[in-house]
């Protein structure tokens, strides 16, 4: 299978702006309605299970890796990017209709595919036209994008939802995933060798679940994710607790500074190296979410926003970058895929552990991102020891 990967050293040309442009209202889209969620879900009669929103959602973006990374190899890029947007599109419209709480978390299991799927093609399209001397710029760009729709969405959404109630909010939802399709519609498929879909392509072997060469970047994510878990979960309840009314406000302060950090650390990764730079956002990872854990009042918890966003910024878009450093150019869509893996592995897990750490008791919140503080701390020393022997086995060879 032939892949397009000679390229001039320009990165910034229309086919990587309309990406990016595409990853930015996607990111909205999904995003835009999470800071209401756990409200919603109470007005469902639903609110002693808030700890399985994201979890469910998670559950299977995740088991959808294996198919999409699979497919973005075999297929095409395009093709899989259109397929998850579209789920989108459909589950913003379906959310007002299942009026249940069973209805509510089979509809989060389907709107899970959707992450499942774009991400992965968008990742591998840019592992594809990017520069192999500029990956990590890339990478920080398109996460910038993705950070810039991750910072819209939740304040857009609060305020559709104080204004004009949660119907409106979801559709809002599905006007924004519609605008990410449409910006790539003309663009040209990068996988030369496409093959027609069929239905044996969906039969994984073990080689089409995990990519082994993105292990090491995959645990880093997984560790680091656990946090990302954790705050998607209880912020709303935090921000609620310490007297804020629209509860997108931390997730866009978080996203800002995200976005800032991104302009420069996929480039200092590209200079420095990928692990130096995921353990500085390991480290920060860490430190923020005692800070969070421990915010009394709403200052501190704004700047437990800031420092988990800078946090973030270091450590996404660099993972993603040793994603692509790390795979054969032919398994580059399995490769990410296996990223993503962890990534709603680490993310399910966080939601889990601390929405039921939580248990609707407000003391219990330095509880629970104590616990995520400590696995973002094992990232570091995984890292660390990582290194030790990527240097030992180099003297060796010498």
């Amino acid at each position: 299978m032939a892949y397009m990967v000679k390229h001039k050293e320009k990165l910034y040309t229309y086919k990587f702006w309309l990406l990016s442009l595409s990853s930015f209202f996607f990111f909205a889209s999904f995003n835009l309605i999470i800071p209401e969620l756990p409200d919603y879900l109470t007005s469902l009669g639903g609110g002693d299970h808030k700890g399985l929103i994201i979890p469910l959602f998670t559950l299977t973006a995740g088991l959808s890796r294996p198919f999409s990374g699979r497919l973005t190899d075999t297929i095409g890029r395009i093709p899989i990017i259109i397929y998850g947007v579209f789920v989108c599109i459909i589950a913003g419209f379906l959310y007002p209709v299942m009026t249940t709480v069973l209805g509510f978390f089979a509809l989060r299991l389907v709107h899970g595919m959707s992450t499942g799927f774009k991400p992965t093609a968008t990742s591998a399209y840019v592992g594809d036209i990017a520069p192999e001397s500029r990956r990590g710029e890339a990478m920080g760009i398109l996460g910038m994008f993705g950070s810039l729709g991750m910072a819209a969405g939740p304040a857009i959404g609060s305020w559709v939802a104080m204004h004009f109630g949660y119907s409106w909010m979801f559709y809002c939802s599905s006007g924004f995933a519609l605008l990410s399709i449409l910006v790539v519609l003309n663009m040209p498929e990068t996988l030369i060798a496409k093959e027609k879909f069929r239905w044996s392509l969906l039969k994984l072997k073990r080689k089409d679940i995990l990519e082994p060469k993105a292990y090491p970047s995959a645990i880093a994510m997984l560790l680091t994710a656990f946090s990302f878990g954790t705050v998607l979960t209880l912020i709303p309840d935090l921000s609620t607790h310490l007297g804020i009314a629209n509860k997108g406000i931390f997730f866009s302060i978080f996203t800002i500074s995200s976005l800032l950090v991104r302009i420069v650390s996929g480039t200092l990764s590209d200079k420095f190296g990928r692990v130096p730079i995921i353990i500085a956002g390991a480290c920060m990872y860490s430190f923020t979410m005692i800070l969070i854990g421990m915010a009394a009042n709403a200052g501190a918890f704004y700047v437990g926003a800031f420092l988990f966003g800078v946090a973030s910024g270091l450590t996404s878009p660099t993972i993603f970058a040793w994603t692509i450093d790390l795979a054969d150019t032919m398994r580059r869509g399995r490769a990410m895929a296996t990223m993503f893996i962890a990534l709603e592995v680490g993310i399910g897990v966080g939601g889990v552990i601390s929405g039921y750490s939580y248990d609707n008791n407000p003391a219990n919140f330095i509880i629970s991102f104590a616990i995520s503080s400590i696995l973002a701390l094992s990232a570091v020393v995984y890292l660390v020891r990582y290194q030790l022997i990527r240097r030992r086995q180099a003297t060796d060879r010498k």
